[in-house]
């Protein structure tokens, strides 16, 4: 049985504790300490290091947990707690980084349109808007006839107005969203034991046959990289921050091995 190394037990705690107190005090921890679009009036710099020790629901902690309790040990023993934890740090940092830079420019677009809407507002803007912008089918209905309303009498104040809130509350919600999580990090580290162990047997629970550790960081990569680009509708995971994750580990190690003093 593996034994469980100082810093992975360390890691482990701090998530733990952490999650128990969000929950069993109602603290909104994820309110300062979730990840934000960089031009959110939310955002802070310090958020790249504390979203990845926030986490949503006890299955997400459940599932990164496992992972570093999996597959931390044997790294922290190659290289030590120090280096283990610089490891782990660098991957869920810069996964969170990875993943701002790309969700800037897929959310600057609804910064433009909603700065342009502001400076002119119009019915046709406004139903572009909210056509391109869909909101929960509860209200799509309700949009839909104030839409029509809004283009009987375009220039009441009244009606300017109230487009301006439907505006900034749909704009509020593409923006204001969080990321939270360990995922990151946890990629990282898988990424890491397929690269150092890669002929390694592992048995997966579902569905029960072995596999090697580099079959496994394969298909995950490739399982990631298409639920990025066929999103599904309520697909609310952060498949970019994990493929950054890895990506960070892999440059990483590279660096690391070009001088193997360092390296061990």
């Amino acid at each position: 049985m593996m034994r469980l190394t100082p810093m992975v037990k360390n890691i482990l705690l701090i998530n733990v504790v952490i999650f128990i107190i969000q929950s069993f005090l109602n603290l909104p921890l994820e309110h300062f300490g979730g990840l934000r679009v960089v031009f959110s009036d939310e955002f802070a710099p310090y958020q790249f290091l504390t979203y990845m020790w926030l986490h949503a629901n006890f299955g997400h902690i459940l599932g990164n947990m496992f992972a570093v309790f999996i597959f931390g040990p044997l790294l922290e023993q190659v290289w030590g707690p120090k280096r283990f934890l610089t490891f782990y740090l660098i991957c869920g940092i810069g996964a969170g980084v990875l993943f701002g830079v790309a969700d800037f420019f897929e959310k600057n677009q609804i910064r433009q349109d909603y700065n342009s809407f502001v400076e002119n507002p119009d019915p046709g803007a406004f139903e572009m808007f909210i056509v391109e912008y869909k909101v929960s089918s509860q209200h799509t209905q309700m949009l839909a006839e104030f839409s029509e309303q809004y283009y009987d009498s375009p220039n009441s104040r009244s009606y300017q107005d109230q487009a301006l809130q439907f505006v900034n509350q749909i704009y509020h919600l593409y923006v204001d969203g969080v990321m939270v999580g360990a995922s990151g990090a946890v990629f990282g580290i898988l990424m890491a034991f397929g690269m150092l162990f890669p002929n390694t047997q592992l048995f997966l629970l579902f569905p029960p046959i072995p596999i090697k550790a580099k079959y496994l960081v394969l298909f995950y990569g490739l399982y990631e990289l298409y639920s990025e680009f066929s999103r599904m509708p309520g697909d609310n995971v952060a498949h970019l921050a994990h493929l950054g994750g890895m990506l960070i580990a892999y440059i990483l190690l590279k660096m690391w091995k070009e001088d193997r003093r360092r390296f061990y």
